[in-house]
Formats: C-alpha cells, sequence, structure tokens
C-alpha cells in the first residue's frame, strides 16, 4: 500500500505537497483526509484551501471539502506562501530535554506550549522549537513529531530525528507498544480503578470537540484504564495508562463517565467547592518505548509541574 505520509512533510519545498489517500479512507470526506495527512494546519485552514483551489485530487481541481475520497487517490496541495513560510521557521525556544542522541529527542512539554503551528499559534510552538534544536529536521515529515499533546497539557514527549526513526515509532504507536502514562484529578469521587473502552469521534454538532461516537458513525477504537491514586472530597488523583492515542482520549473518556478532568475548559466545568485550575489536569508523567536503533526498552519519568502539586497540596492541606 502506498505511504499516506508520502512527501507530507518537507514544507520547505515550493512545488505542491504530494500525498496519497490510503486506502482505508474511503468513503470518507476530503477535508477529513487531509487534515489527518497534514496535522500541523487546521482542519478549518485546509477547507480554505480547498474551497481555494488549492488542492488536486487525480489531476482534477476539487472545491468541495465534503467530497468524498475513494482510497489510492494522488493528492496535490500547493500551500499558499504565508503557511508555509509560518510553519517552517525556526525559533529559538528553550526545550526541557530530558534525553536526547543521535536518533531520540524527548522533551518535557510545559502546559501552554502549542505542539503543531496552526490558525492561530503560526509561531511560538514546539515545531518551531525543535527546528532549531535540530538543523535539518525540517527534511522529516511534521519535523519528526510522531504524537501530540494538546496545549494545556504538561508532559512527556518524543521526537525522531531521522526518518527510519520515525517510521519505527510511528509503528510501534499503531501497534500499541509504546507506554504511555499520565497523572490527572478527575472531578467527583471515584469508587475503584477501572477503564473506558468507548470509541472516539468529531462531536456531532460542536466541530472542535471530540466525543463518544459509534464507530458506524465514524469513531474510533480508544481504551483508557484508569488507576486510583488518592480520594478527596469532590475529585480524585488518579494515573491513566493509554491504548490507544485518539485526539483528548483522557479528557472525553473521563468526561463520558462523568468525571470529567479539574479544570477542563471543554469538557468539564467549574466545581464551587475546588480550587480554581486554569487547564486540565492532566500531566503525561512516564514514557515507555523500544528505541529504533538499539531495540533497547527504554523509560523516561517526569514529575508533575508545580502548578498541579499546588493544587494536589491545596487539596490535601486546606
Amino acid at each position: 500500500m502506498n505511504d499516506p505520509f508520502e512527501d507530507a512533510g518537507d514544507y520547505s519545498r515550493t512545488e505542491p505537497l504530494r500525498l496519497s489517500v490510503p486506502e482505508a479512507a474511503s468513503g470518507r470526506r476530503l477535508d477529513q483526509v487531509l487534515a489527518e495527512l497534514l496535522p500541523q494546519h487546521s482542519r478549518n485552514r485546509l477547507q480554505g484551501w480547498v474551497k481555494d483551489g488549492c488542492v488536486l485530487v487525480d489531476g482534477e481541481v476539487v472545491t468541495e471539502p465534503k467530497r468524498k475520497v475513494l482510497g489510492g487517490e494522488t493528492l496535490l496541495v500547493s500551500e499558499p506562501d504565508d503557511a508555509r513560510e509560518a510553519i517552517d521557521q525556526p525559533e529559538d525556544i528553550p526545550l526541557d530535554i530530558v534525553y536526547e542522541d543521535e536518533t531520540l529527542l524527548v522533551i518535557n512539554k510545559p502546559a501552554g506550549l502549542v505542539v503543531h503551528p496552526g490558525s492561530g499559534n503560526w509561531s511560538g510552538t514546539l515545531m518551531n522549537a525543535v527546528l532549531h534544536h535540530v538543523p535539518g529536521i525540517e527534511q522529516i515529515p511534521r519535523a519528526g513529531i510522531v504524537h501530540r499533546l494538546d496545549k494545556d497539557t504538561s508532559g512527556l514527549m518524543v521526537v525522531a530525528k531521522t526518518l527510519e526513526a520515525q517510521t519505527d515509532l510511528i509503528r510501534q504507536l499503531q501497534a500499541r507498544s509504546v507506554k504511555r502514562v499520565y497523572l490527572a484529578l478527575a472531578n467527583g469521587v471515584m469508587k475503584k480503578d477501572g477503564g473506558v473502552d468507548s470509541p472516539i469521534g468529531r462531536h456531532p454538532t460542536q466541530r472542535i470537540k471530540m466525543a463518544v461516537v459509534p464507530e458506524s458513525r465514524g469513531g474510533k477504537p480508544a481504551l483508557t484504564w484508569f488507576r486510583i491514586l488518592e480520594n478527596f472530597p469532590h475529585c480524585t488523583f488518579i494515573e491513566c495508562t493509554l491504548e490507544t492515542g485518539r485526539t483528548h482520549q483522557i479528557r472525553v473518556h473521563l468526561a463520558s463517565i462523568n468525571h470529567p478532568l479539574v479544570g477542563d475548559p471543554v469538557y468539564g466545568k467549574k466545581h464551587p467547592q475546588l480550587p480554581a485550575f486554569p487547564r486540565q489536569a492532566l500531566h503525561a508523567t512516564r514514557l515507555g518505548l523500544v528505541h529504533p536503533v538499539s531495540g533497547l526498552k527504554m523509560q523516561w519519568e517526569v514529575p508533575m509541574p508545580q502548578d498541579m502539586r499546588d493544587l494536589l497540596d491545596a487539596l490535601r492541606y486546606g
């Protein structure tokens, strides 16, 4: 099968990006497929490019974002100059580097840092920082970034410094062999450890949100395990382990069982008896994978940032 990410990440080129529609995408909308192949751009922006005639499907200009694809088509995407220039600028942004060798870069991302440039955040992102820190990485799709964290989620991320390493890590993610463990504070008192095995897809009416959606309506399998670490009168400190990596997965899954994250502005609500917290209380604390070159199992762990530690202290000691 053709590589769906063929030529997707060389943003310095002047000719159109050449992409292949995965066979598995048959029957899906063009804008949905573009959003998955070019995750560094917002879906709204990609819809605008389609309407402006910037996208060719098998050589034909298509201006309808809702156009269904068959699978296997070749897409040519002519990025506007302002978009291309915005996303490939290295910026000297400090990185909290946990581990680095010739193949991998492991970063402890602070809350508030956007991962990919996109609508409203065309600079000052993690990608801009990586482009500065690793000269030449612009030749790798998405500057070597293989997974992401939400803007206001803190914690560990891995970046591949070679194309071979990126391919290997993507395969590990697809095989669910990458270990990702999070610390979180959930609203309400949880009684026991458990898990949520519910497919996740785009919310049917609120397009900026994700939701539990049946697979028959486009939801993708998603599985989150959680373990209780500490109970408080109105919330619970938990550890979450991801089996899959869907957008907003932990946030959506916990909200679906009536335990949204403390501080979550999208899926939660303010609790009058909890301290105010300006973001979702979620931190990627542990990351484990197989090194793409050595084959050794590696694992990193970072503590919660100060704001979450202060929140826990406020809950413990009032």
